[in-house]
């Protein structure tokens, strides 16, 4: 029931969308904060509820019904703050638990939660489930601090990973993410302004990108910048995915940023 009523609300939202984008038609530059904006207003106005939200209470209903061959919920899922503890779990990850004995970011939590909890094979966890419980999650750290600060060995690690991966170069475009995001920080790409990580590139995911009438999770819009410079992305839930965030979410904390409302609505 949820599930139709999620479609449903999306198909009129969409609707919302399309006069959007004819208002808006013939102009030769808009700002994209003022452009998302607008498009907010019009799911609201249309729908009477973001597209963000259902996504986060689809989440909802994912995270406390007893699901896989073990037939229990996720409530009993430890995000770094204690069994079934969500308010401010986002602003902390990634981290090392001990449990698994690796860094974790929150959608690859996710997926071992999934895995040892639930009893799902890892080719058995559903992309859309794992971007619907990320939603939820997310859902309980709007406008918190990011508070992500390497201390343990392991996440130490991994931060210097991220780092690494951030400035190599590579692919036919010989290109990095600190190319874009540095030297061009405080401009604008294809009407969109640049931010390093200390400015707060990573504070606004996951958000519903209305060009592409979808959720982007942090990860997917990493696999978005992959792409974009001709580089096939990595698997998701890997290594590169939890380091590059490690890397961006620590620079984000250093540069006292907060999360934006989650989730997020941009363009």
């Amino acid at each position: 029931m949820r599930k139709n009523r999620l479609y449903r609300v999306l198909g009129l939202a969409l609707l919302g969308f399309a006069l959007g984008v004819a208002l808006t038609q013939g102009q030769q530059e808009l700002d994209p904060y003022k452009e998302a904006e607008r498009q907010r207003e019009l799911f609201r106005q249309t729908a009477g509820i973001l597209p963000g939200e259902l996504y986060a209470a689809q989440g909802e209903e994912l995270f406390h019904a007893k699901r896989g061959p073990k037939q229990v919920s996720l409530e009993a899922c430890d995000f770094g703050l204690g069994p079934g503890k969500l308010e401010g779990a986002l602003t902390q990850l990634p981290r090392y638990f001990a449990d698994t004995k690796r860094v974790e970011d929150l959608e690859t939590r996710i997926v071992s939660c999934m895995v040892r909890l639930q009893g799902f094979k890892p080719e058995e966890v559903k992309r859309d489930e794992v971007k619907a419980l990320v939603a939820y999650v997310a859902s309980k750290s709007s406008e918190m601090p990011i508070n992500v600060v390497p201390r343990t060995s392991q996440e130490i690690a991994m931060y210097n990973l991220g780092r690494e991966l951030w400035y190599h170069r590579a692919g036919d475009r010989d290109m990095n993410c600190a190319i874009c995001h540095e030297a061009y920080a405080g401009r604008k790409v294809r009407l969109s302004p640049v931010r390093s990580p200390r400015q707060g590139l990573s504070n606004e995911w996951p958000a519903y990108r209305f060009e592409a009438d979808k959720l982007y999770t942090l990860q997917d819009r990493i696999a978005f910048c992959y792409e974009s410079v001709g580089i096939h992305p990595p698997d998701y839930y890997s290594e590169p995915y939890i380091a590059l965030s490690m890397y961006m979410l620590a620079e984000a904390t250093r540069g006292k940023n907060r999360f934006t409302e989650m989730p997020g609505f941009t363009r």
